[in-house]
Order: C-alpha cells, then sequence, then structure tokens
C-alpha cells in the first residue's frame, strides 16, 4: 500500500527521529485501509537502518504482533464458505513471546521496534501485560500501535503513546491508487470502489477485488426507490451469493454504509433520519458478523431491508 497522502505523519515521524528524542510508544490512528500498515513497517525499517549497510528483508530487530491465523478447521469451512468460529485476536501468550524477546539485546543494532497490527483486537489480557511494557520500555525499544478503531484503547495505552493521525484520502488520491494498482478492473468499476470507499484506498481496492460494482448499483437503486415488493432486495441477495465467505459479507456491509453515507448530505430531514437509523443498524451489524454464525441468506436481506427502510418516505415518493 503507497504512503500516498500522508506526507504530515511521516514527517511527523522523521523530524522525532531526527531530534534524538524519539517517543517509545506510537498510535497510528484512522480508518481501515488507509496504508497503516505499510506506514508502521516503513517506520520500523528507517528506525532501525544503519548508513550504508543494506537492510535484510526480514530485519531481525522488527517484531511484529498480529492475530494467528486461522486454524486448518476454520480455513476449511471459510474455503467452502461455511460459517466458522469468532474472530482471531492478539492474545496474552503472544504479548509474553514478545517481552521474552525485549529481554534479549537487539540482534544488528540498538533499535527494536515492535508493531501491532491491529492494537484494538488485542485481548483485555494482553492488554493489561502490554501496559507493563509500556510504562517501563526496554532501552531501545519502539512500540508501533496500528489503530484502526483508537478509541478502544485504553486511555492507560493512549496516554503512554503519541498519536500519528492518518486522515482519510481525497477521492482523486484513492482513485490515483487504484489506476495503479487496479489497473485490470474497468472505469466504471474503479469509479464505483472510489464513490464508496470513503477516503479508504484498502476499502477501494477490497471492493474491487470482491467484484461488489453491480452491488453498488443495486443498493443505490434501493436507496432511490425503494422495494416495497422486494425484487431488489432479492437481486441483491443473489448477488451477493448463497454462500459469501466472512469477507465479502463485510466488505458488503462497508459498501451498504458508504452508499448511505454519500447520499446523506443531499437527503430530505427526514430521508436523512431515516438515513441515520439505518447506517446504525448496519454498524451494528458490521460488529457482529466476525463474531458469531449467520444465515448469509437472511444476512443479505436484511441489508436489502436496511436500504429500503432508508428510500424515500412514502408520502414523498
Amino acid at each position: 500500500m503507497s504512503l500516498l497522502g500522508h506526507d504530515e505523519a511521516w514527517r511527523e515521524w522523521r523530524g522525532a527521529m531526527a531530534s534524538g528524542r524519539m517517543h517509545h510508544g506510537w498510535i497510528l490512528a484512522g480508518k481501515q485501509g488507509l496504508g497503516k500498515s505499510a506506514f508502521a513497517m516503513a517506520a520500523a525499517r528507517a528506525l532501525v537502518a544503519e548508513p550504508g549497510i543494506p537492510q535484510p528483508d526480514l530485519h531481525p530487530d522488527i517484531l511484529l504482533l498480529e492475530p494467528l491465523p486461522a486454524n486448518d478447521d476454520e480455513a476449511k469451512k471459510k474455503e467452502e464458505g461455511k460459517p466458522y468460529a469468532t474472530k482471531r485476536n492478539i492474545s496474552i501468550d503472544q504479548v509474553r513471546q514478545i517481552q521474552h524477546r525485549l529481554i534479549t539485546r537487539p540482534t544488528l543494532g540498538s533499535r527494536r521496534p515492535i508493531i501491532i497490527d491491529p492494537a484494538d483486537d488485542l485481548e483485555k489480557s494482553a492488554v493489561n501485560a502490554l501496559l507493563k511494557s509500556l510504562e517501563e520500555p526496554p532501552t531501545g525499544s519502539f512500540f508501533l500501535l496500528v489503530a484502526h478503531r483508537p478509541g478502544r484503547l485504553l486511555p492507560t495505552i493512549r496516554s503512554r503513546c503519541r498519536t500519528l493521525r492518518f486522515p482519510a484520502l481525497s477521492d482523486a488520491q484513492v482513485g490515483e491508487v487504484l489506476a495503479r494498482e487496479a489497473r485490470g478492473a474497468d472505469a466504471a468499476t474503479r469509479a464505483a470502489a472510489v464513490a464508496a470507499a470513503e477516503g479508504s484506498p484498502g476499502a477501494a481496492l477490497g471492493f474491487v477485488e470482491q467484484d461488489l460494482g453491480p452491488l453498488h448499483g443495486l443498493m443505490d437503486r434501493i436507496v432511490s426507490e425503494g422495494d416495497e415488493l422486494f425484487a431488489l432486495r432479492g437481486e441483491l441477495a443473489g448477488e451477493i451469493g448463497a454462500r459469501p465467505d466472512r469477507e465479502r459479507l463485510l466488505a458488503t456491509l462497508d459498501l451498504a454504509r458508504a452508499v448511505l453515507a454519500g447520499r446523506l448530505r443531499a437527503a430530505s430531514p427526514a430521508q436523512r433520519l431515516r438515513m441515520i437509523d439505518a447506517h446504525g443498524e448496519l454498524a451494528r451489524l458490521t460488529a457482529q458478523v466476525p463474531t458469531y454464525n449467520y444465515d448469509p441468506g437472511l444476512l443479505a436481506m436484511e441489508i436489502g431491508g436496511l436500504l429500503a427502510s432508508a428510500a424515500m418516505p412514502r408520502e414523498a415518493a
């Protein structure tokens, strides 16, 4: 992912390095898909760089803490399009393994960056263990916490870190990323992805990869026209697919919220309230999908129903 649009964050990071007073904890805060993970790795590599010495591809002094991959049973269910277990979080055992590594000296230099991605997926016990390291960081250790929802981090974590904020990109910048990284997509698909991504290149690429262009058109029609006879909702369910995996469902929910958000400014006061209510319900569903089994068909119809509820009031239609 390109670091496009985050020059200010990069200048602040480089300035802190040059000052010689580098803070030991950093929160990279912003919505998902903005390039925070790529920024974290680039920042970590800048920390361990030695003048005149080429960096290895996998630098031994850069530690990455992320959710464990799904086990074989979960992977099989995912491949078959079946519901599978709750989403993986970063466990206390993983944090303890990192802490054990921090007891020893760095391998190649004097600095050791620790990337936690995403930090808002730490288990509660893991957060408490991490807090101890942030309170008394080993010499040369620097924590980079990638946070899509920084408000979920404990105040005690936030108070011990500096925050770098990553704002949403402009539509032009998102389009630039798609033009470079999704060349196989047609112009209409890229335009729909830009409109739905709300400034997130990662989300836009996800829409293209999931081939959500037709879904965007159906959702837009439902919000525009309503769907009293359920015909469009049926088409929407068919387009989502009979056995979608969680990633496709989450992308679909993201797209539905983006369609509503994109129409909010131009909506009448009455419709705006309906859109806000529907957007809130879609957000609730999005939060629940990773953590419980679901019926894809029923969920698809529920998404369509929420979009239909945001259509123009009957008396104004």
